[in-house]
């Protein structure tokens, strides 16, 4: 019989982010592309894309095998490739899965001129520096799409915000600024610029396209600020079974390095789960977790396959009891903070030996 462990996706949780980000984009002039790369940020490309289906005009993933999966699933809908085309081959295949790349550089550019045509978008950089034509190159640019009769299936210009996360930031003005400056000059073409963050920010235009991510699992985009408050559900319960309960007495210390000590008696328990799971190996002593609904902490060294946690608050709990690492009352976010990373590499690092479990 398989250990207990799994990941339980709330898919109604996904629904309600979905339509949170659809609602805030409609109340400018966009509409909300679901970003599923990452399979589905760890929750399952296929689950994700087919619970969102009746809702998503358009899906967005990182590249071409991301895209196939969800074709796999069954649906239908055009899909974004953030970050193009690998090869000239995949501009084939895109044409053929309607499938719209976001293409970056000229090579790329090269490998479009010389095949049939996909719809598509281009990369604009406007700051963050990682992929994108710069703003006073746009014009060469469309000036060879036309030369090469390429223009027709262009969809519109695609840029990221580096700071849009931080309220306190000025970046994601200047951004905005420079891309409207970049892009004017085609105003038939559509936009898109917003990341999860940007949904959250007063007065930020959306334009045609906004793209959703880490906002539809139910984690925080933004610094600061927990799902909850901003009404994010969370979609992701990770669970495993407590498989022993000891008495600790003072002096003694658990786990590797002893890291922690025990100054009085305490009664602990192992938890069948670890960083060979996606657990975070980083997430120290009192680093929170939960069984029966009542807030606990984690003790010592996180093991490959197993965590300890301190039951003083719950003397009732008892092997087979289920302890949540994150989910409805213990937050991916605040787990996250514990371990000095963010809730997106939590959720997309929790391993395949766990089951996700959708319903």
């Amino acid at each position: 019989m398989p250990r207990a462990t799994v990941a339980r996706i709330d898919l109604d949780a996904l629904k309600h982010n979905y339509r949170l980000a659809q609602a805030k984009a409609k109340a400018g002039t966009a509409q909300a592309m679901a970003v599923v790369k990452a399979d589905g940020y760890g929750h399952g490309i296929r689950a994700v894309a087919q619970a969102l289906a009746d809702d998503a005009g358009k899906f967005a993933v990182a590249c071409v095998e991301e895209a196939l999966e969800i074709r796999a699933a069954g649906l239908s809908q055009s899909v974004v490739m953030l970050q193009g085309v690998h090869s000239r081959e995949d501009v084939d295949l895109c044409r053929q899965q309607c499938f719209e790349p976001v293409l970056h550089n000229n090579l790329q550019l090269e490998w479009l001129a010389a095949s049939r045509a996909p719809r598509y978008w281009l990369k604009v950089n406007t700051g963050m520096n990682r992929l994108g034509f710069r703003p006073e190159d746009l014009p060469a640019v469309m000036e060879n799409l036309e030369r090469v009769e390429r223009r027709a299936e262009l969809q519109g210009f695609v840029t990221h915000f580096a700071c849009a996360d931080d309220t306190a930031s000025t970046m994601t003005q200047q951004q905005t600024r420079i891309f409207e400056q970049a892009t004017g000059a085609w105003p038939s073409l559509m936009r898109s610029v917003g990341n999860s963050a940007a949904h959250f920010l007063p007065e930020q235009p959306l334009y045609d396209w906004s793209r959703p991510g880490i906002m539809l699992y139910g984690a925080s985009p933004m610094i600061g600020k927990t799902g909850a408050e901003l009404g994010l559900e969370p979609v992701m319960t990770l669970e495993a079974p407590l498989i022993t309960t000891r008495v600790v007495r003072p002096g003694e210390s658990i786990g590797y390095g002893s890291t922690w000590v025990a100054d009085t008696e305490t009664r602990m328990g192992m938890v069948a789960i670890g960083y060979g799971d996606g657990y975070p190996r980083h997430a120290g002593t009192g680093t929170p977790a939960a069984v029966r609904g009542q807030r606990i902490g984690l003790l010592g060294r996180v093991s490959m396959d197993m965590l300890a946690v301190d039951l003083t608050a719950v003397p009732e709990a008892q092997e087979g009891d289920m302890v949540e690492l994150w989910g409805k009352t213990v937050s991916v976010d605040e787990v996250a903070g514990c371990a000095g990373t963010i809730g997106y590499e939590l959720l997309t690092g929790v391993t395949a030996r766990v089951p996700r479990d959708c319903r």
